[in-house]
């Protein structure tokens, strides 16, 4: 049985702020069936503390980067889970990274060094095979691995949900993190004249994965490389994309409590119960053309500039939408004057409501996702298993998991949704029409969102490839 530390700094149940949370709360389990033991450490938030049940103290740290702290022991959903109970970094209200008004926390570079060290430290001196690290917060792991552990380190793997994101602290703060003087360098943790979290941690780690085969390329340009692309390129062969997969026990029609009506790919009819009800709650008239829904962060890198430019489009050619999301103060004024200009045609909803997500994916015929740059995606993997069939942008996860509604697709049944390639007004008005011609012939999208359903996005097959990998770095494959 191979023994795996996973840091991060959220995970479902506990805490989410974006896919991430679902990685990391969705592998233990998953690993669990290819002889991996996988014990997550989380930061000790209030919510995660208040979730322990008499949890054991298995460790303690005097020091730890200046402030006292210690593991608490206990279990998840029937895994092991630590969490670094250290009130001086940790115990504050607001979110994990910021207060209750969206600014960062100041010691953000503190309090996620803090817990990279102690997951360092405890990995060596408990014996784990192998230090799983995720996005720059846990950055600073496989970093101390290096740099602390040398000569006795064990393997790090570096997962990288989203290059955009990379934790680049000043040049001030290098002598407060417990590194030797040789760290600061462009192969250590120097970038651009400050500390970088991620960098230093994709330059440390044994194994780099992204969360998708398409991304793992991608990210070696620059386009969508942040900078970093030359690193990636220069790892070679240890940079490798696993596709994130979903768990059927919280995402699966046939058995959603959330749901006006429950379904499964055989009986396709019964969706009409929900999307009738998604009309109401939306306040959208009823009619028999599709009803698209977008359920996103409004920003930029999610495309919804563009949405905002061809949301007239839409209407005009006999589509609605219902959105759910928040973000980017511009895009929430645009797309609230769409749904004043269109009453009845568009509605929105600010926020994130995790069951109105599911009723619309169970509601929705289509899922509207014009990303820039999407280094998995979850959303159209949730469209398929609830036949609303996603409409993507060609890149990251998306191209990966999303087969073309194209002539060939479509003759072999293959089809489970619609690809674009550039993101932009045009490309994206041209997809709805492409779907709205696709929805009117009944019996072709029925086959369309049946593809989708059928289609295996669990992560059955991505904890075996993970399992693989870990064997493969411990010297057990």
């Amino acid at each position: 049985m191979l023994r795996v530390l996973s840091v991060a700094s959220e995970a479902v149940p506990l805490v989410k702020t974006g896919g991430l949370a679902d990685v990391a709360g969705a592998l233990p389990a998953a690993l669990a069936p290819h002889g991996v033991a996988m014990t997550s450490l989380l930061p000790g938030y209030p919510p995660v503390l208040r979730a322990l049940a008499k949890p054991l103290v298995a460790w303690k740290f005097d020091d730890l980067l200046g402030h006292k702290g210690r593991l608490l022991a206990g279990q998840l959903g029937g895994q092991d889970l630590l969490v670094l109970d250290a009130p001086a970094l940790f115990d504050r209200e607001g979110g994990p990274y910021g207060d209750a008004n969206g600014r960062d926390w100041p010691d953000n570079w503190l309090r996620f060094a803090a817990l990279s060290l102690a997951a360092a430290d405890l990995a060596v001196r408990q014996g784990f095979d192998i230090l799983h690290a995720h996005d720059w917060q846990a950055g600073m792991a496989p970093t101390y691995l290096r740099y602390r552990h040398a000569g006795q380190a064990t393997p790090s793997v570096m997962t990288v949900h989203n290059m955009a994101f990379q934790g680049h602290f000043g040049r001030e703060i290098f002598d407060r993190l417990g590194l030797p003087a040789a760290a600061w360098s462009i192969d250590g943790v120097e970038y651009h004249g400050g500390v970088g979290f991620l960098k230093a941690g994709m330059a440390a780690a044994n194994v780099i994965t992204t969360v998708s085969p398409s991304y793992a390329r991608e990210i070696r340009l620059p386009e969508f490389g942040m900078g970093l692309e030359g690193l990636v390129a220069s790892r070679g062969t240890q940079v490798r994309g696993i596709v994130n997969g979903i768990d059927p026990a919280e995402w699966n029609p046939a058995n959603d409590g959330h749901l006006a009506a429950r379904y499964t790919a055989a009986s396709l009819a019964r969706r009409r119960g929900n999307k009738r009800a998604l009309e109401a709650e939306f306040g959208l008239e009823s009619d028999d053309g599709p009803l698209f829904i977008v359920v996103s962060r409004l920003t930029w890198q999610k495309g919804m500039d563009v949405l905002v430019d061809v949301a007239d489009h839409l209407v005009h050619s006999g589509g609605r939408l219902a959105l759910l999301g928040s973000g980017d103060a511009g895009l929430v004024a645009g797309l609230s004057a769409a749904a004043a200009r269109h009453p009845g045609r568009i509605g929105i909803r600010i926020g994130y409501d995790e069951a109105l997500s599911h009723r619309m994916q169970a509601g929705g015929d289509a899922i509207l996702v014009p990303s820039r740059f999407e280094p998995c995606g979850l959303t159209q993997l949730y469209g398929l298993a609830y036949g609303c069939v996603p409409v993507v942008a060609r890149t990251g996860g998306l191209a990966d998991t999303v087969i073309d509604a194209n002539i060939a697709a479509l003759a072999a049944g293959a089809a489970t949704g619609i690809q674009f390639n550039s993101v932009s007004a045009p490309a994206l008005a041209d997809a709805i029409s492409r779907t709205i011609a696709l929805y009117r012939q009944p019996a072709l999208w029925k086959a369309i969102q049946r593809a989708g359903m059928k289609a295996d996005f669990t992560w059955a097959g991505s904890g075996a490839l993970y399992a693989q990998l870990y064997r493969e770095l411990a010297g057990k494959s």
